[in-house]
């Protein structure tokens, strides 16, 4: 990340931890109007207190207990920690397309960024006639058990809320996608690929449900936790300080891609030094492997964290070419 992002590249930056440096070549960028990508360190959107929230979980949430952690005075207002029961936000549009979207905001498994990663992105398909779900998932810090399986219950028991509840918001269940950015991309490409592994009791009807995407769009994701190009503040959020290769191997989805695997999604920043663009190639190559129907696209500029984009550079564009794509990949 640069300067041109302004105070959210710095406060990102220091969240996440130290990134990555990408070998580049080419035009130095400085000469060229900076990037405005959309605010991100304000408060949540009205938009936020309007929507539906759903709990995840009936009772207590699987793993207990949880445990409360300290918070700095002045963390961001729109970043959510201490997430003892998880919730879905539920964005509706005027009017159904007839598919929903599962969002999963990125924050390093440190924290979840509700803000421009969660209702932006949500009012922007709600305007494209999805249903938009904010998810709100626990944290692997905050005192659960088994911590590197708990947000990945949260997405299985997320998407399979999402199709339990569709015809009550009008949209088919066989055409739900998830959406996810950074640590939030590591989740969803960690449900498109392990969708089926069985990692919690089944609570209620829903849990019969498929925990499988009909497609994923996985924006500047995380995707290996092996070093060197993981992000170091994602691999100790989830896996602790001094993880096996067989667990640091079980939570690399590109390690997990097979013929089961839905239509994939990708879009990165060269310049992402947070995240090296290498998480979205290797994700891609599995892809391709696989036999998977995939689509990707590598921005010049951009850095991390720029959510919906600027609006004066390609990096502004993904969620159109994500609609298009989307439309295609799950027809009905």
């Amino acid at each position: 990340m640069s300067a041109k992002h302004g105070h959210f590249a710095l406060s990102r930056r220091l969240l996440l931890g130290a990134g990555l440096a990408v070998a580049g070549g080419g035009q130095a960028l400085a000469d060229r109007e900076p990037l405005k990508p959309p605010p991100a360190l304000g408060p949540l959107p009205a938009s936020w207190a309007r929507a539906e929230a759903i709990a995840l979980w009936p009772g207590a949430a699987p793993n207990g207990p949880f445990k409360a952690q300290p918070v700095p005075a002045d963390f961001p207002p729109g970043f959510f920690r201490n997430v003892a029961q998880p919730s879905l936000h539920v964005f509706r549009p005027a009017k159904s397309n007839g598919k929903a979207v599962l969002i999963a905001p990125g924050g390093a498994y440190s924290f979840v960024v509700g803000t421009h990663e969660g209702a932006a992105v949500a009012e922007a398909l709600a305007a494209r006639g999805y249903t938009a779900f904010v998810l709100i998932y626990r944290l692997p810090g905050e005192g659960w058990s088994d911590f590197w399986n708990v947000p990945l219950q949260d997405a299985q028991r997320a998407l399979r809320l999402v199709r339990a509840n569709a015809k009550r918001f009008g949209f088919d269940p066989a055409q739900v996608a998830a959406l996810g950015f950074s640590a939030g991309g590591h989740l969803i490409a960690s449900l498109a690929t392990e969708h089926a592994e069985t990692l919690y009791a089944p609570r209620d009807a829903a849990d019969a449900l498929s925990a499988r995407p009909a497609a994923v769009g996985l924006i500047y994701p995380v995707i290996t936790l092996a070093l060197p190009y993981a992000n170091p503040q994602t691999r100790l959020s989830l896996l602790g300080p001094a993880p096996t290769e067989d667990l640091v191997a079980r939570r690399s989805p590109q390690r997990h891609v097979s013929a089961e695997t839905p239509p994939c999604f990708l879009t990165h920043a060269l310049d992402d030094t947070a995240v090296p663009p290498e998480n979205s190639m290797m994700m891609l190559e599995a892809l391709r492997k696989a036999g998977v129907r995939a689509e990707a696209h590598f921005l010049e500029e951009g850095g991390h964290g720029f959510g919906l984009g600027s609006p004066n550079a390609p990096d502004g564009r993904w969620l159109d070419l994500f609609d298009l794509w989307l439309q295609r990949a799950v027809a009905g």
